[in-house]
């Protein structure tokens, strides 16, 4: 009985342990998730007082909904974590009573035996009664056993008491912060209602504007493409360069077994032909895949790769070729591999691209304002190579971020960890 008890209060305290651990965590995370919807309100106010274009404020309205899902989720979590420790709890204290009540019955029944027994004389004749010495000495031994389980009783019962109050105080503020937790989800999802209707509201003012704002849609998919083609390009020069600088060692080293067709064919070529040294650096890129730095310290995904529908005209399908990243003012990119700077690409005052060469793979860094890095320089793992551009209309800073092989783009969230 004591073996199971002992190990039920490991179990209590363990699972006590966790839960609060956890729980800290999501209120650390609630916190941050508070920060971030008071953020997107002062955005959208200043977008409101600036008047801009209704589809921004309905991009940003959507992502403050999505940050008070979160927040609901997350308040939803702890309110399960605490239904567990109640119900722990609850158990804890049902196992209490029902000791107290066999260790109350025991010592009931003791105090009884005792009573009748209570003189001095019967314990004497119980002694000189003994038919030996032996038998004396083991009778109080016994006595003085008896008196002592008595007392330890006694002492149990006391303990378990305590105990038993304490766990009742638990469970009462338990129940207490259950109900706050409640009220507060409540809370949110009315508010979240709102924000949802006040969406709606704004989607439906512009269904009379819905040519005007396709058009605003494939202009941008336009100069997008059109930013893809010039890194298309860009990256076509670099496999001719890398090319033809092997075709002409390639020749020196052999110069009669090298053709001019070969010759040809290696700098036409649409692949990297490795140095072995290239080849080291591709290898070493290719077995880092998953457990990449993210190009920015912090930040998340704004905006996935490949095709997604529009947030407002879901008929509209929208292609990137990298991912977009969100991230605080005023933050920098940083190089998720060593390697070396192919270009630093210019698309305007404002929106600068640094294109990085690791073998045959290559990782592009869109949207910077200024950079700190050079065509030529060697680079290395999470160094800074420029600052992001903060966009004065939207008031988002985000980096554009692009890994391709050759000139295929492949998914950033399968190289970067927990992207």
């Amino acid at each position: 009985m004591h073996k199971h008890l002992a190990f039920l209060i490991l179990f209590m305290m363990s699972s006590l342990a966790w839960s609060q651990t956890s729980q800290e965590k999501l209120e650390q995370r609630k916190a941050q998730i508070q920060e971030e919807i008071r953020e997107k309100e002062r955005l959208l106010q200043s977008t409101n007082q600036k008047q801009q274009s209704v589809t921004i404020v309905i991009e940003q309205q959507t992502e403050k909904i999505k940050l008070r899902e979160k927040l609901i989720g997350t308040t939803e979590k702890q309110a399960k974590i605490l239904k567990n420790d109640m119900y722990i709890n609850q158990i804890a204290i049902n196992r209490l009573n029902k000791d107290l009540e066999v260790l109350k019955a025991d010592y009931a029944e003791m105090i009884v035996k005792s009573y009748k027994s209570r003189s001095e004389q019967s314990r004497a004749m119980f002694l000189l009664s003994s038919q030996n010495f032996l038998q004396a000495y083991k009778r109080a031994q016994y006595m003085k056993q008896y008196a002592a389980y008595r007392k330890a009783q006694g002492e149990e019962i006391k303990a378990k008491t305590l105990q038993l109050s304490d766990y009742n105080s638990k469970l009462d503020v338990q129940k207490t912060e259950k109900q706050k937790l409640i009220e507060e989800q409540e809370k949110e999802r009315l508010v979240l209602q709102k924000e949802k209707d006040e969406q709606q509201k704004l989607v439906n003012s512009i269904k009379k504007d819905k040519k005007k704002i396709i058009a605003e849609i494939k202009k941008k998919q336009q100069e997008s493409k059109k930013i893809d083609k010039q890194i298309d390009k860009l990256i076509r020069e670099a496999i001719a360069d890398a090319n033809k600088k092997t075709a002409e060692a390639n020749k020196k080293a052999n110069p009669k077994t090298v053709t001019a067709a070969a010759t040809k064919a290696t700098e036409t070529s649409t692949k990297i032909v490795l140095t072995p040294e290239a080849k080291i650096l591709a290898d070493n890129f290719k077995a880092n895949k998953g457990n990449l730095p993210w190009p920015v310290e912090r930040g998340k995904v704004s905006v996935p790769f490949g095709d997604s529908h529009h947030l407002i005209e879901k008929e509209i399908i929208i292609h990137n070729s990298g991912v977009d990243i969100e991230t605080d003012a005023g933050s920098t990119a940083r190089a998720v591999f060593e390697g070396t700077v192919y270009t630093v690409y210019v698309f305007s005052a404002v929106n600068k691209a640094v294109m990085i060469q690791h073998g045959d793979y290559f990782t592009v860094y869109q949207n910077l304002s200024s950079v700190n890095v050079s065509k030529g320089d060697k680079v290395t793992r999470k160094q800074s190579i420029g600052k992001i551009r903060t966009n004065g209309d939207t008031g988002k800073t985000v980096l554009k971020f692009m890994i391709l092989q050759n000139t295929t783009s492949t998914n950033p969230a399968n190289w970067i960890f927990n992207m």
